[in-house]
């Protein structure tokens, strides 16, 4: 199939293009380039594509498409909260927008990257599915939940939405963020020493590997219709449903002399939940999540010493807020982030 992907030059995207070329399937990249040079070790083959912001996606992008693999997003809480405004405008606005060009240049697939923080304070110690309640604590979670909303309406019998509530994701992309929990914590032990909590270490976060969910992605573009038309479906392991203490355990551990310091001083994260991965395994067979949190520790300490991460790049280039920041007062982005 010929695919749009959208993101393609960010941290998911970059290895979503790959997974998805060794499948067989042509990738069109569409991409603001905002990080597109926030590349930790060797350069970046992209895919071919669009150098255009999404809320900029015109009709004629759309045509000769066969499914859309949907990324392209402010990509995390403290980006939302900062600005909730530029929030809902692109990722839910223009995503909305994006699948409405997609339906009608004849798109069939349509698989969106929503996020398993759509649960929010869950509550209670019981695993929770596709079905249960939606409680988002944050403009960036709210936005997901309102694209999966109008989504389902788009839907007809030519038109198939599905949504990916991916987990936290964590491992080595060459498009690397250090501002994810695994990722962020590794990247502190190996330059620091020592692996901070600021929490008190309670809350539950599901985890998923960047190449997890990139084959997600894959089988839910292939899969018959009937096994994934306008559903949910968390993405990521049980194995994977761990608190953030034991996510700082895995990373002392893969570095060794790490001194380990949870200090609880900005007390218990609101967001805390244990989810069901099941529903993605029944839908789409022979999928499972293979990567551990201790397989991803290792392997990102592997790449971060060899590819000689200093501590600047992992606080301001590959942490997102901060790099926004440097790149609107460097006038590269203007108040909108657009190039």
């Amino acid at each position: 199939m010929r695919i749009l992907l959208t993101g393609h030059q960010g941290y998911l995207g970059t290895v979503m293009a790959t997974v998805l070329s060794a499948g067989g399937h042509e990738v069109v990249g569409l991409d603001s380039g905002l990080f597109a040079d926030c590349v930790l070790g060797p350069s970046v083959d992209d895919a071919p594509g669009y150098a255009v912001d999404l809320r900029d996606v015109s009709a004629e992008m759309l045509e000769g498409i066969d499914a859309v693999a949907h990324l392209a997003a402010l990509s995390n809480d403290p980006l939302g909260s900062l600005a909730p405004e530029l929030t809902y405008d692109i990722n839910h606005h223009a995503s909305v927008r994006l699948a409405r060009l997609a339906k009608d240049a004849g798109v069939r697939r349509f698989v969106y990257a929503s996020t398993c923080s759509v649960y929010g304070a869950s509550g209670g110690d019981e695993l929770v599915n596709e079905d249960a309640p939606l409680r988002p604590v944050t403009p960036y979670a709210e936005s997901k939940v309102r694209v999966e909303d109008d989504l389902v309406k788009l839907a007809d019998g030519d038109f198939s939405p599905v949504f990916m509530r991916n987990a936290t994701a964590f491992g080595f992309s060459p498009r690397l963020r250090a501002d994810i929990v695994l990722n962020n914590l590794v990247g502190h032990a190996v330059l620091s020493g020592e692996v901070r909590v600021l929490s008190d270490g309670t809350p539950w976060r599901p985890l998923v590997h960047a190449e997890d969910i990139a084959e997600a992605f894959l089988r839910a573009i292939e899969a018959p219709r009937g096994a994934v038309h306008a559903k949910a479906f968390n993405v990521g392991t049980e194995r994977n449903n761990v608190t953030v203490a034991e996510i700082a355990g895995e990373v002392a551990a893969a570095v060794p002399g790490a001194e380990l310091l949870i200090t609880g001083e900005t007390g218990s994260d609101p967001r805390s939940y244990r989810v069901d991965f099941s529903r993605v395994r029944a839908a789409l067979p022979g999928y499972d999540a293979r990567w551990t949190v201790k397989a991803g520790a290792d392997e990102l300490v592997e790449a971060y010493r060899t590819y000689g991460l200093t501590k600047h790049d992992f606080e301001r280039r590959f942490t997102r807020l901060a790099r926004l920041s440097d790149r609107r007062e460097a006038g590269t982005i203007d108040a909108e982030l657009r190039p």
